[in-house]
């Protein structure tokens, strides 16, 4: 019996040791392997959209880890995720910032290198839960480590550097994207329009690759897919407005293109076609815009049919008339100085119309306004026939016939004669120059007409009158205009208001500064003025004799080499040192070509002019400036509704 007892204690020792040894080393070993597959799982969660919360888990001593830098960046977004350079991202509603942590902050917290369990008090279902290890068993493993070979240091420090530059390209990688995601609240909305442009130029790239064409089943398949994104895609220019089936459109599409990438993967020949697609669209282009400009040119000279019927009814009613009622009223004011005249030179009853009805509701006096309108024999009875019917108010009305000026021929005007010849006629008429002149703006039909030269007649036409106001018949008076007669022009010709705000308006862009008469005589830089709007002291000008100035430099320029077409240039010429520089709120310019008007100095203009080829009577108007003009077109009246006139 006695001799029982220690063979059972032995026996006991034999077996129970073993279990305890094992126990303890397998719990070490665990314990290692846990945290390491607990590290790598946490380094693989998503981004999620609630905070993840984690109780205490076992960690080894701050000595066998290296802190990585923190880094910190901010959002602006209400949910701001925060994530660790792991990856793990917990989201603090209600707060504007982002808070990196280092793989071993994520889970711990870090004070003076000390690593101290996180806990949390309120248990979740959903926590990570892991026994805490005891202080003895703490410092085993201290010393366990401790004894650690140096190779295996070395190898520990070297995964320690690999993890912090994954975990930096991690972060940098997350911080893009939630630029991304910031920037595209603020971006207009029109990313998925414009991702679906690009996914069309990809399409069609592929199209013309011989890799791609050699495939029949994936041409047939990216050509139903470009049809649908098109038609998906139509003329939006807003995500708002594409079809509810254009995000499934563009998926499909894109998985094509993927199969498209996975057949042609020479990056090469896709940079060639691009480079051939964006030579051949440069080619188009190119020609759009030379086509754009000739229509918009055989636009602006064609007559529409309205105002090609309004001359024809009034000239059938005019001569209808007894010549008792073909005349007008206080023919006594066509010579009287004391009044307010008017120089209008115009083949367009309706554009003629609006200046006077605009100018007439505008004065304080009208009866004191004459108006002096000359116009072609085609359009004399028309145009006389027209304020006739609808006199303005109580001004007075005259009306002529450039045909009627006997002094006006090819022997006295150089112009006239340049104008009746041959080859200004090809010069105008012929489509085929039209097509490849690149001054197609100065070779419109009008100036082949006198009534656009009168304006250096006008002593001769008013022989008796000090001061005029000249108005083209493309322009709208919007305030009263008799201070202009008491504007001293200080010993000048011409009054006019300056256009040099753009560098298009100033005399090198006129004038053939190669020739050496334009280079000894003008100043290149020198700014431009506006013809449509001018106060002539007439007085002056026969002092000056400012009509022989103009015959000469006519006469130099016979082959156009000092300047092409037009009458500007040869009133820049001959008025050079000459004109008197009004306030601008007098004549505001542009509205027949630019859309970007400031509209304060629309509104405050005296007048406004539709210079350009967007004129106010034809369809191809700027809309938005159409009402200034036809406000002052009486639609109801009879002749305008038998030739289908309306706004």
């Amino acid at each position: 019996m006695v001799s029982r007892k220690p063979v059972l204690l032995l026996l006991c020792l034999t077996v129970l040791a073993p279990i305890v040894l094992y126990t303890e080393r397998l719990a070490t070993f665990s314990n290692s392997i846990w945290k390491n597959d607990f590290e790598e799982e946490v380094s693989n969660l998503n981004v999620r959209n609630e905070a993840s919360r984690l109780n205490s888990v076992h960690q080894e001593p701050s000595d066998a880890l290296e802190e990585p830098i923190g880094i910190f960046f901010s959002d602006n977004s209400s949910n701001s995720d925060q994530i660790s350079a792991s990856g793990v991202v917990e989201t603090n509603i209600g707060e504007h910032k982002t808070r990196v942590l280092s793989a071993a902050e994520e889970v711990i917290g870090v004070k003076e290198g000390v690593i101290k369990p996180v806990t949390d008090k309120e248990n979740h279902p959903g926590d990570v839960q892991k026994p805490q290890l005891e202080d003895g068993k703490r410092e085993d493993a201290a010393k366990k480590r401790n004894n650690t070979t140096p190779v295996l240091e070395e190898q520990i420090k070297k995964n320690d550097r690999t993890n912090k530059m994954t975990a930096k390209t991690d972060i940098q990688n997350h911080q893009t994207t939630i630029t991304y995601k910031h920037n595209s609240k603020q971006t207009t909305s029109d990313a998925i329009v414009r991702q679906l442009k690009d996914q069309l130029i990809q399409a069609r790239v592929y199209q013309g690759l011989a890799s791609i064409r050699s495939n029949p089943h994936l041409i047939r398949e990216l050509r139903v897919r470009i049809r649908e994104v098109q038609r998906a895609l139509g003329e939006a220019t807003k995500d708002s407005e594409l079809s509810k089936n254009a995000y499934e459109k563009s998926r499909a599409l894109e998985q094509v293109l993927v199969k498209g990438r996975q057949i042609q993967d020479d990056c090469s020949a896709i940079v060639k076609k691009l480079r051939a697609m964006l030579q051949s669209t440069e080619e188009q282009l190119r020609a759009h815009r030379k086509q754009a400009m000739f229509l918009n040119q055989l636009a602006a000279k064609a007559l529409p049919k309205g105002l090609h019927c309004l001359p024809l009814k009034l000239s059938i009613e005019y001569y209808s008339l007894n010549a008792s009622q073909q005349s007008f009223p206080n023919q006594q004011n066509l010579e009287n100085s004391d009044l307010y005249h008017y120089a209008l030179f115009s083949d367009n009853i309706l554009a003629a119309a609006v200046v006077v009805n605009s100018t007439v509701f505008n004065a304080k006096k009208s009866g004191d306004h004459v108006f002096h309108i000359v116009t072609d024999r085609l359009n004399y009875a028309a145009m006389k026939m027209w304020f006739l019917a609808n006199p303005p108010k109580n001004a007075t009305i005259q009306v002529q016939s450039v045909e009627e000026f006997t002094w006006l021929n090819a022997s006295y005007s150089p112009v006239l004669k340049q104008l009746h010849s041959q080859n200004m006629i090809d010069y105008y008429f012929k489509t085929q120059r039209g097509n490849s002149d690149p001054n197609l703006k100065y070779r419109n039909p009008k100036y082949l007409s006198i009534l656009n030269h009168l304006r250096f007649y006008l002593p001769e036409i008013f022989p008796k009158l000090e001061k005029v106001v000249f108005l083209d018949d493309d322009i709208v008076v919007q305030k009263d205009l008799t201070g202009l007669w008491a504007i001293d022009l200080k010993g000048k010709v011409n009054g006019a208001v300056e256009t040099c705000g753009e560098s298009f308006h100033r005399f090198d862009r006129y004038l053939n500064f190669s020739n050496p008469m334009i280079t000894k005589n003008f100043d290149p830089r020198a700014c431009g003025w506006a013809y449509g709007m001018n106060v002539f002291d007439l007085a002056e000008w026969r002092k000056q004799n400012i009509t022989e100035i103009y015959h000469f430099w006519q006469r130099m320029n016979q082959d156009r080499s000092l300047w092409k077409l037009g009458t500007l240039p040869p009133g820049l010429i001959t008025f050079w040192k000459r004109t008197f520089i009004l306030d601008r709120f007098w004549h505001v310019l542009g509205l027949g070509y630019n859309p970007n008007v400031n509209q304060r100095e629309i509104e405050r203009a005296a007048v406004i002019h539709f210079n350009g080829n967007l004129k106010p009577w034809l369809e191809i108007v700027i809309t938005k400036y159409r009402n200034y003009w036809s406000k002052y077109v009486d639609y109801d009246q009879v002749y305008l509704r038998e030739c289908n006139i309306s706004p």
